[in-house]
């Protein structure tokens, strides 16, 4: 690329301060610029690193100075340099195009236009593929699954019997989503398996991250909400419904049935107990245990659960434990010598 920065404050509708002229011939972070790359600064922790910078120039938000270097201002530098690189053309490319010889796509199956299918990817009976969708190698599609538009799906991804996928979802390597939830029933001593027979439904402009599990629900449907993201490694069981733009970060285990509203964040290695609702907007911190429903907009912590501010201030004290056992010893020991005066003892 190579553009001047009076050119490139026009796509992200910014302002420039210094050099209109300077020529942009690449985009970097803020650390690993070099000299013509262009960066961005979205916190102010990372002042410092901007008078560091090699960069060129620096997408700022509209009321930084950098002295010494050329700034293009604009209300969000994150968005605006995403934006600037899919201008840019800056994305990940595909490495093939049609539907590659050696993939197996069933005579009955629905292919949209332009779908490209890598090799050794299975398309069972009664699929169907949006238009632009791109399966990578390896990844199987089941019996009568729907894959939306513009789908990226990567390699060795597991979509099972009836799953439904809506457009724009993206799904990374490993990940499993219409697996059997977790469901016996104890005989006599043996656990007899309870069939698993409805579905998975993921909305749009989801993303899935690697070695993602998303159990099938025993009779109706797991659902996932449009926009929801979901990191590696995280494990959704049978019937959670969870709304639309849900953050779930990586190593969060969701138990079956769980309600989960809309914009609800769950942090790293927090922990769902079946059967309970976490209300819409509630952030739940990280290796929290959540034992019992949540109300909208509610913050927790700890194991179990509790309000966040409550959480640190128990966290607090127990750092100060040992402070606290010695404090305990010194007065006992005051109190025994009290008593030895009062009692002549």
């Amino acid at each position: 690329m190579k553009k001047t920065l009076a050119e490139i404050a026009k796509i992200v509708q910014g302002e420039v301060v210094g050099d209109k002229d300077l020529v942009i011939t690449g985009l970097s972070s803020i650390q690993e610029a070099h000299e013509g790359d262009l960066t961005f600064l979205a916190n102010s922790k990372y002042i410092p690193l901007s008078r560091e910078t090699k960069a060129s120039a620096i997408i700022t938000g509209r009321d930084a100075k950098i002295p010494g270097k050329s700034i293009i201002r604009t209300d969000n530098p994150s968005l605006a340099f995403m934006d600037l690189m899919t201008a840019m053309g800056q994305k990940t490319g595909h490495p093939f195009k049609g539907i590659h010889k050696a993939a197996f796509v069933a005579d009955d199956a629905k292919i949209g236009k332009d779908v490209s299918i890598g090799p050794c990817a299975i398309i069972e009976q009664g699929a169907k593929i949006g238009d632009h969708t791109v399966i990578y190698a390896g990844s199987y599609i089941g019996h009568h699954a729907t894959i939306g538009a513009d789908c990226l799906i990567y390699p060795n991804v597991t979509i099972r019997e009836s799953v439904a996928i809506g457009d724009r979802v993206i799904i990374h390597a490993g990940t499993v989503i219409g697996s059997d939830g977790f469901g016996y029933i104890n005989v006599n001593g043996t656990h007899k398996k309870i069939p698993q027979v409805g579905t998975v439904i993921v909305g749009d402009d989801v993303e899935i991250g690697s070695n993602v599990t998303i159990d099938r629900a025993r009779f109706d449907k797991t659902v996932i909400g449009s926009g929801s993201k979901i990191d590696n490694l995280v494990q959704v069981a049978h019937n959670v419904v969870m709304g639309e733009n849900c953050i779930i970060v990586s190593q969060v285990g969701i138990s079956g049935s769980v309600n989960i509203g809309r914009g609800c964040i769950l942090a790293g290695q927090a922990g769902v107990i079946g059967h309970i609702t976490i209300g819409e907007g509630s952030l739940v911190y990280a290796q929290c245990a959540v034992t019992k429903s949540l109300a909208p907009h509610s913050q927790v912590s700890g194991y179990p659960c509790r309000p966040h501010n409550e959480a640190k201030r128990i966290h607090a004290h127990a750092q100060r434990l040992p402070h606290y056992a010695k404090a305990i010893q010194e007065l006992q020991k005051k109190v025994e010598r009290l008593e030895k005066k009062l009692t002549g003892h």
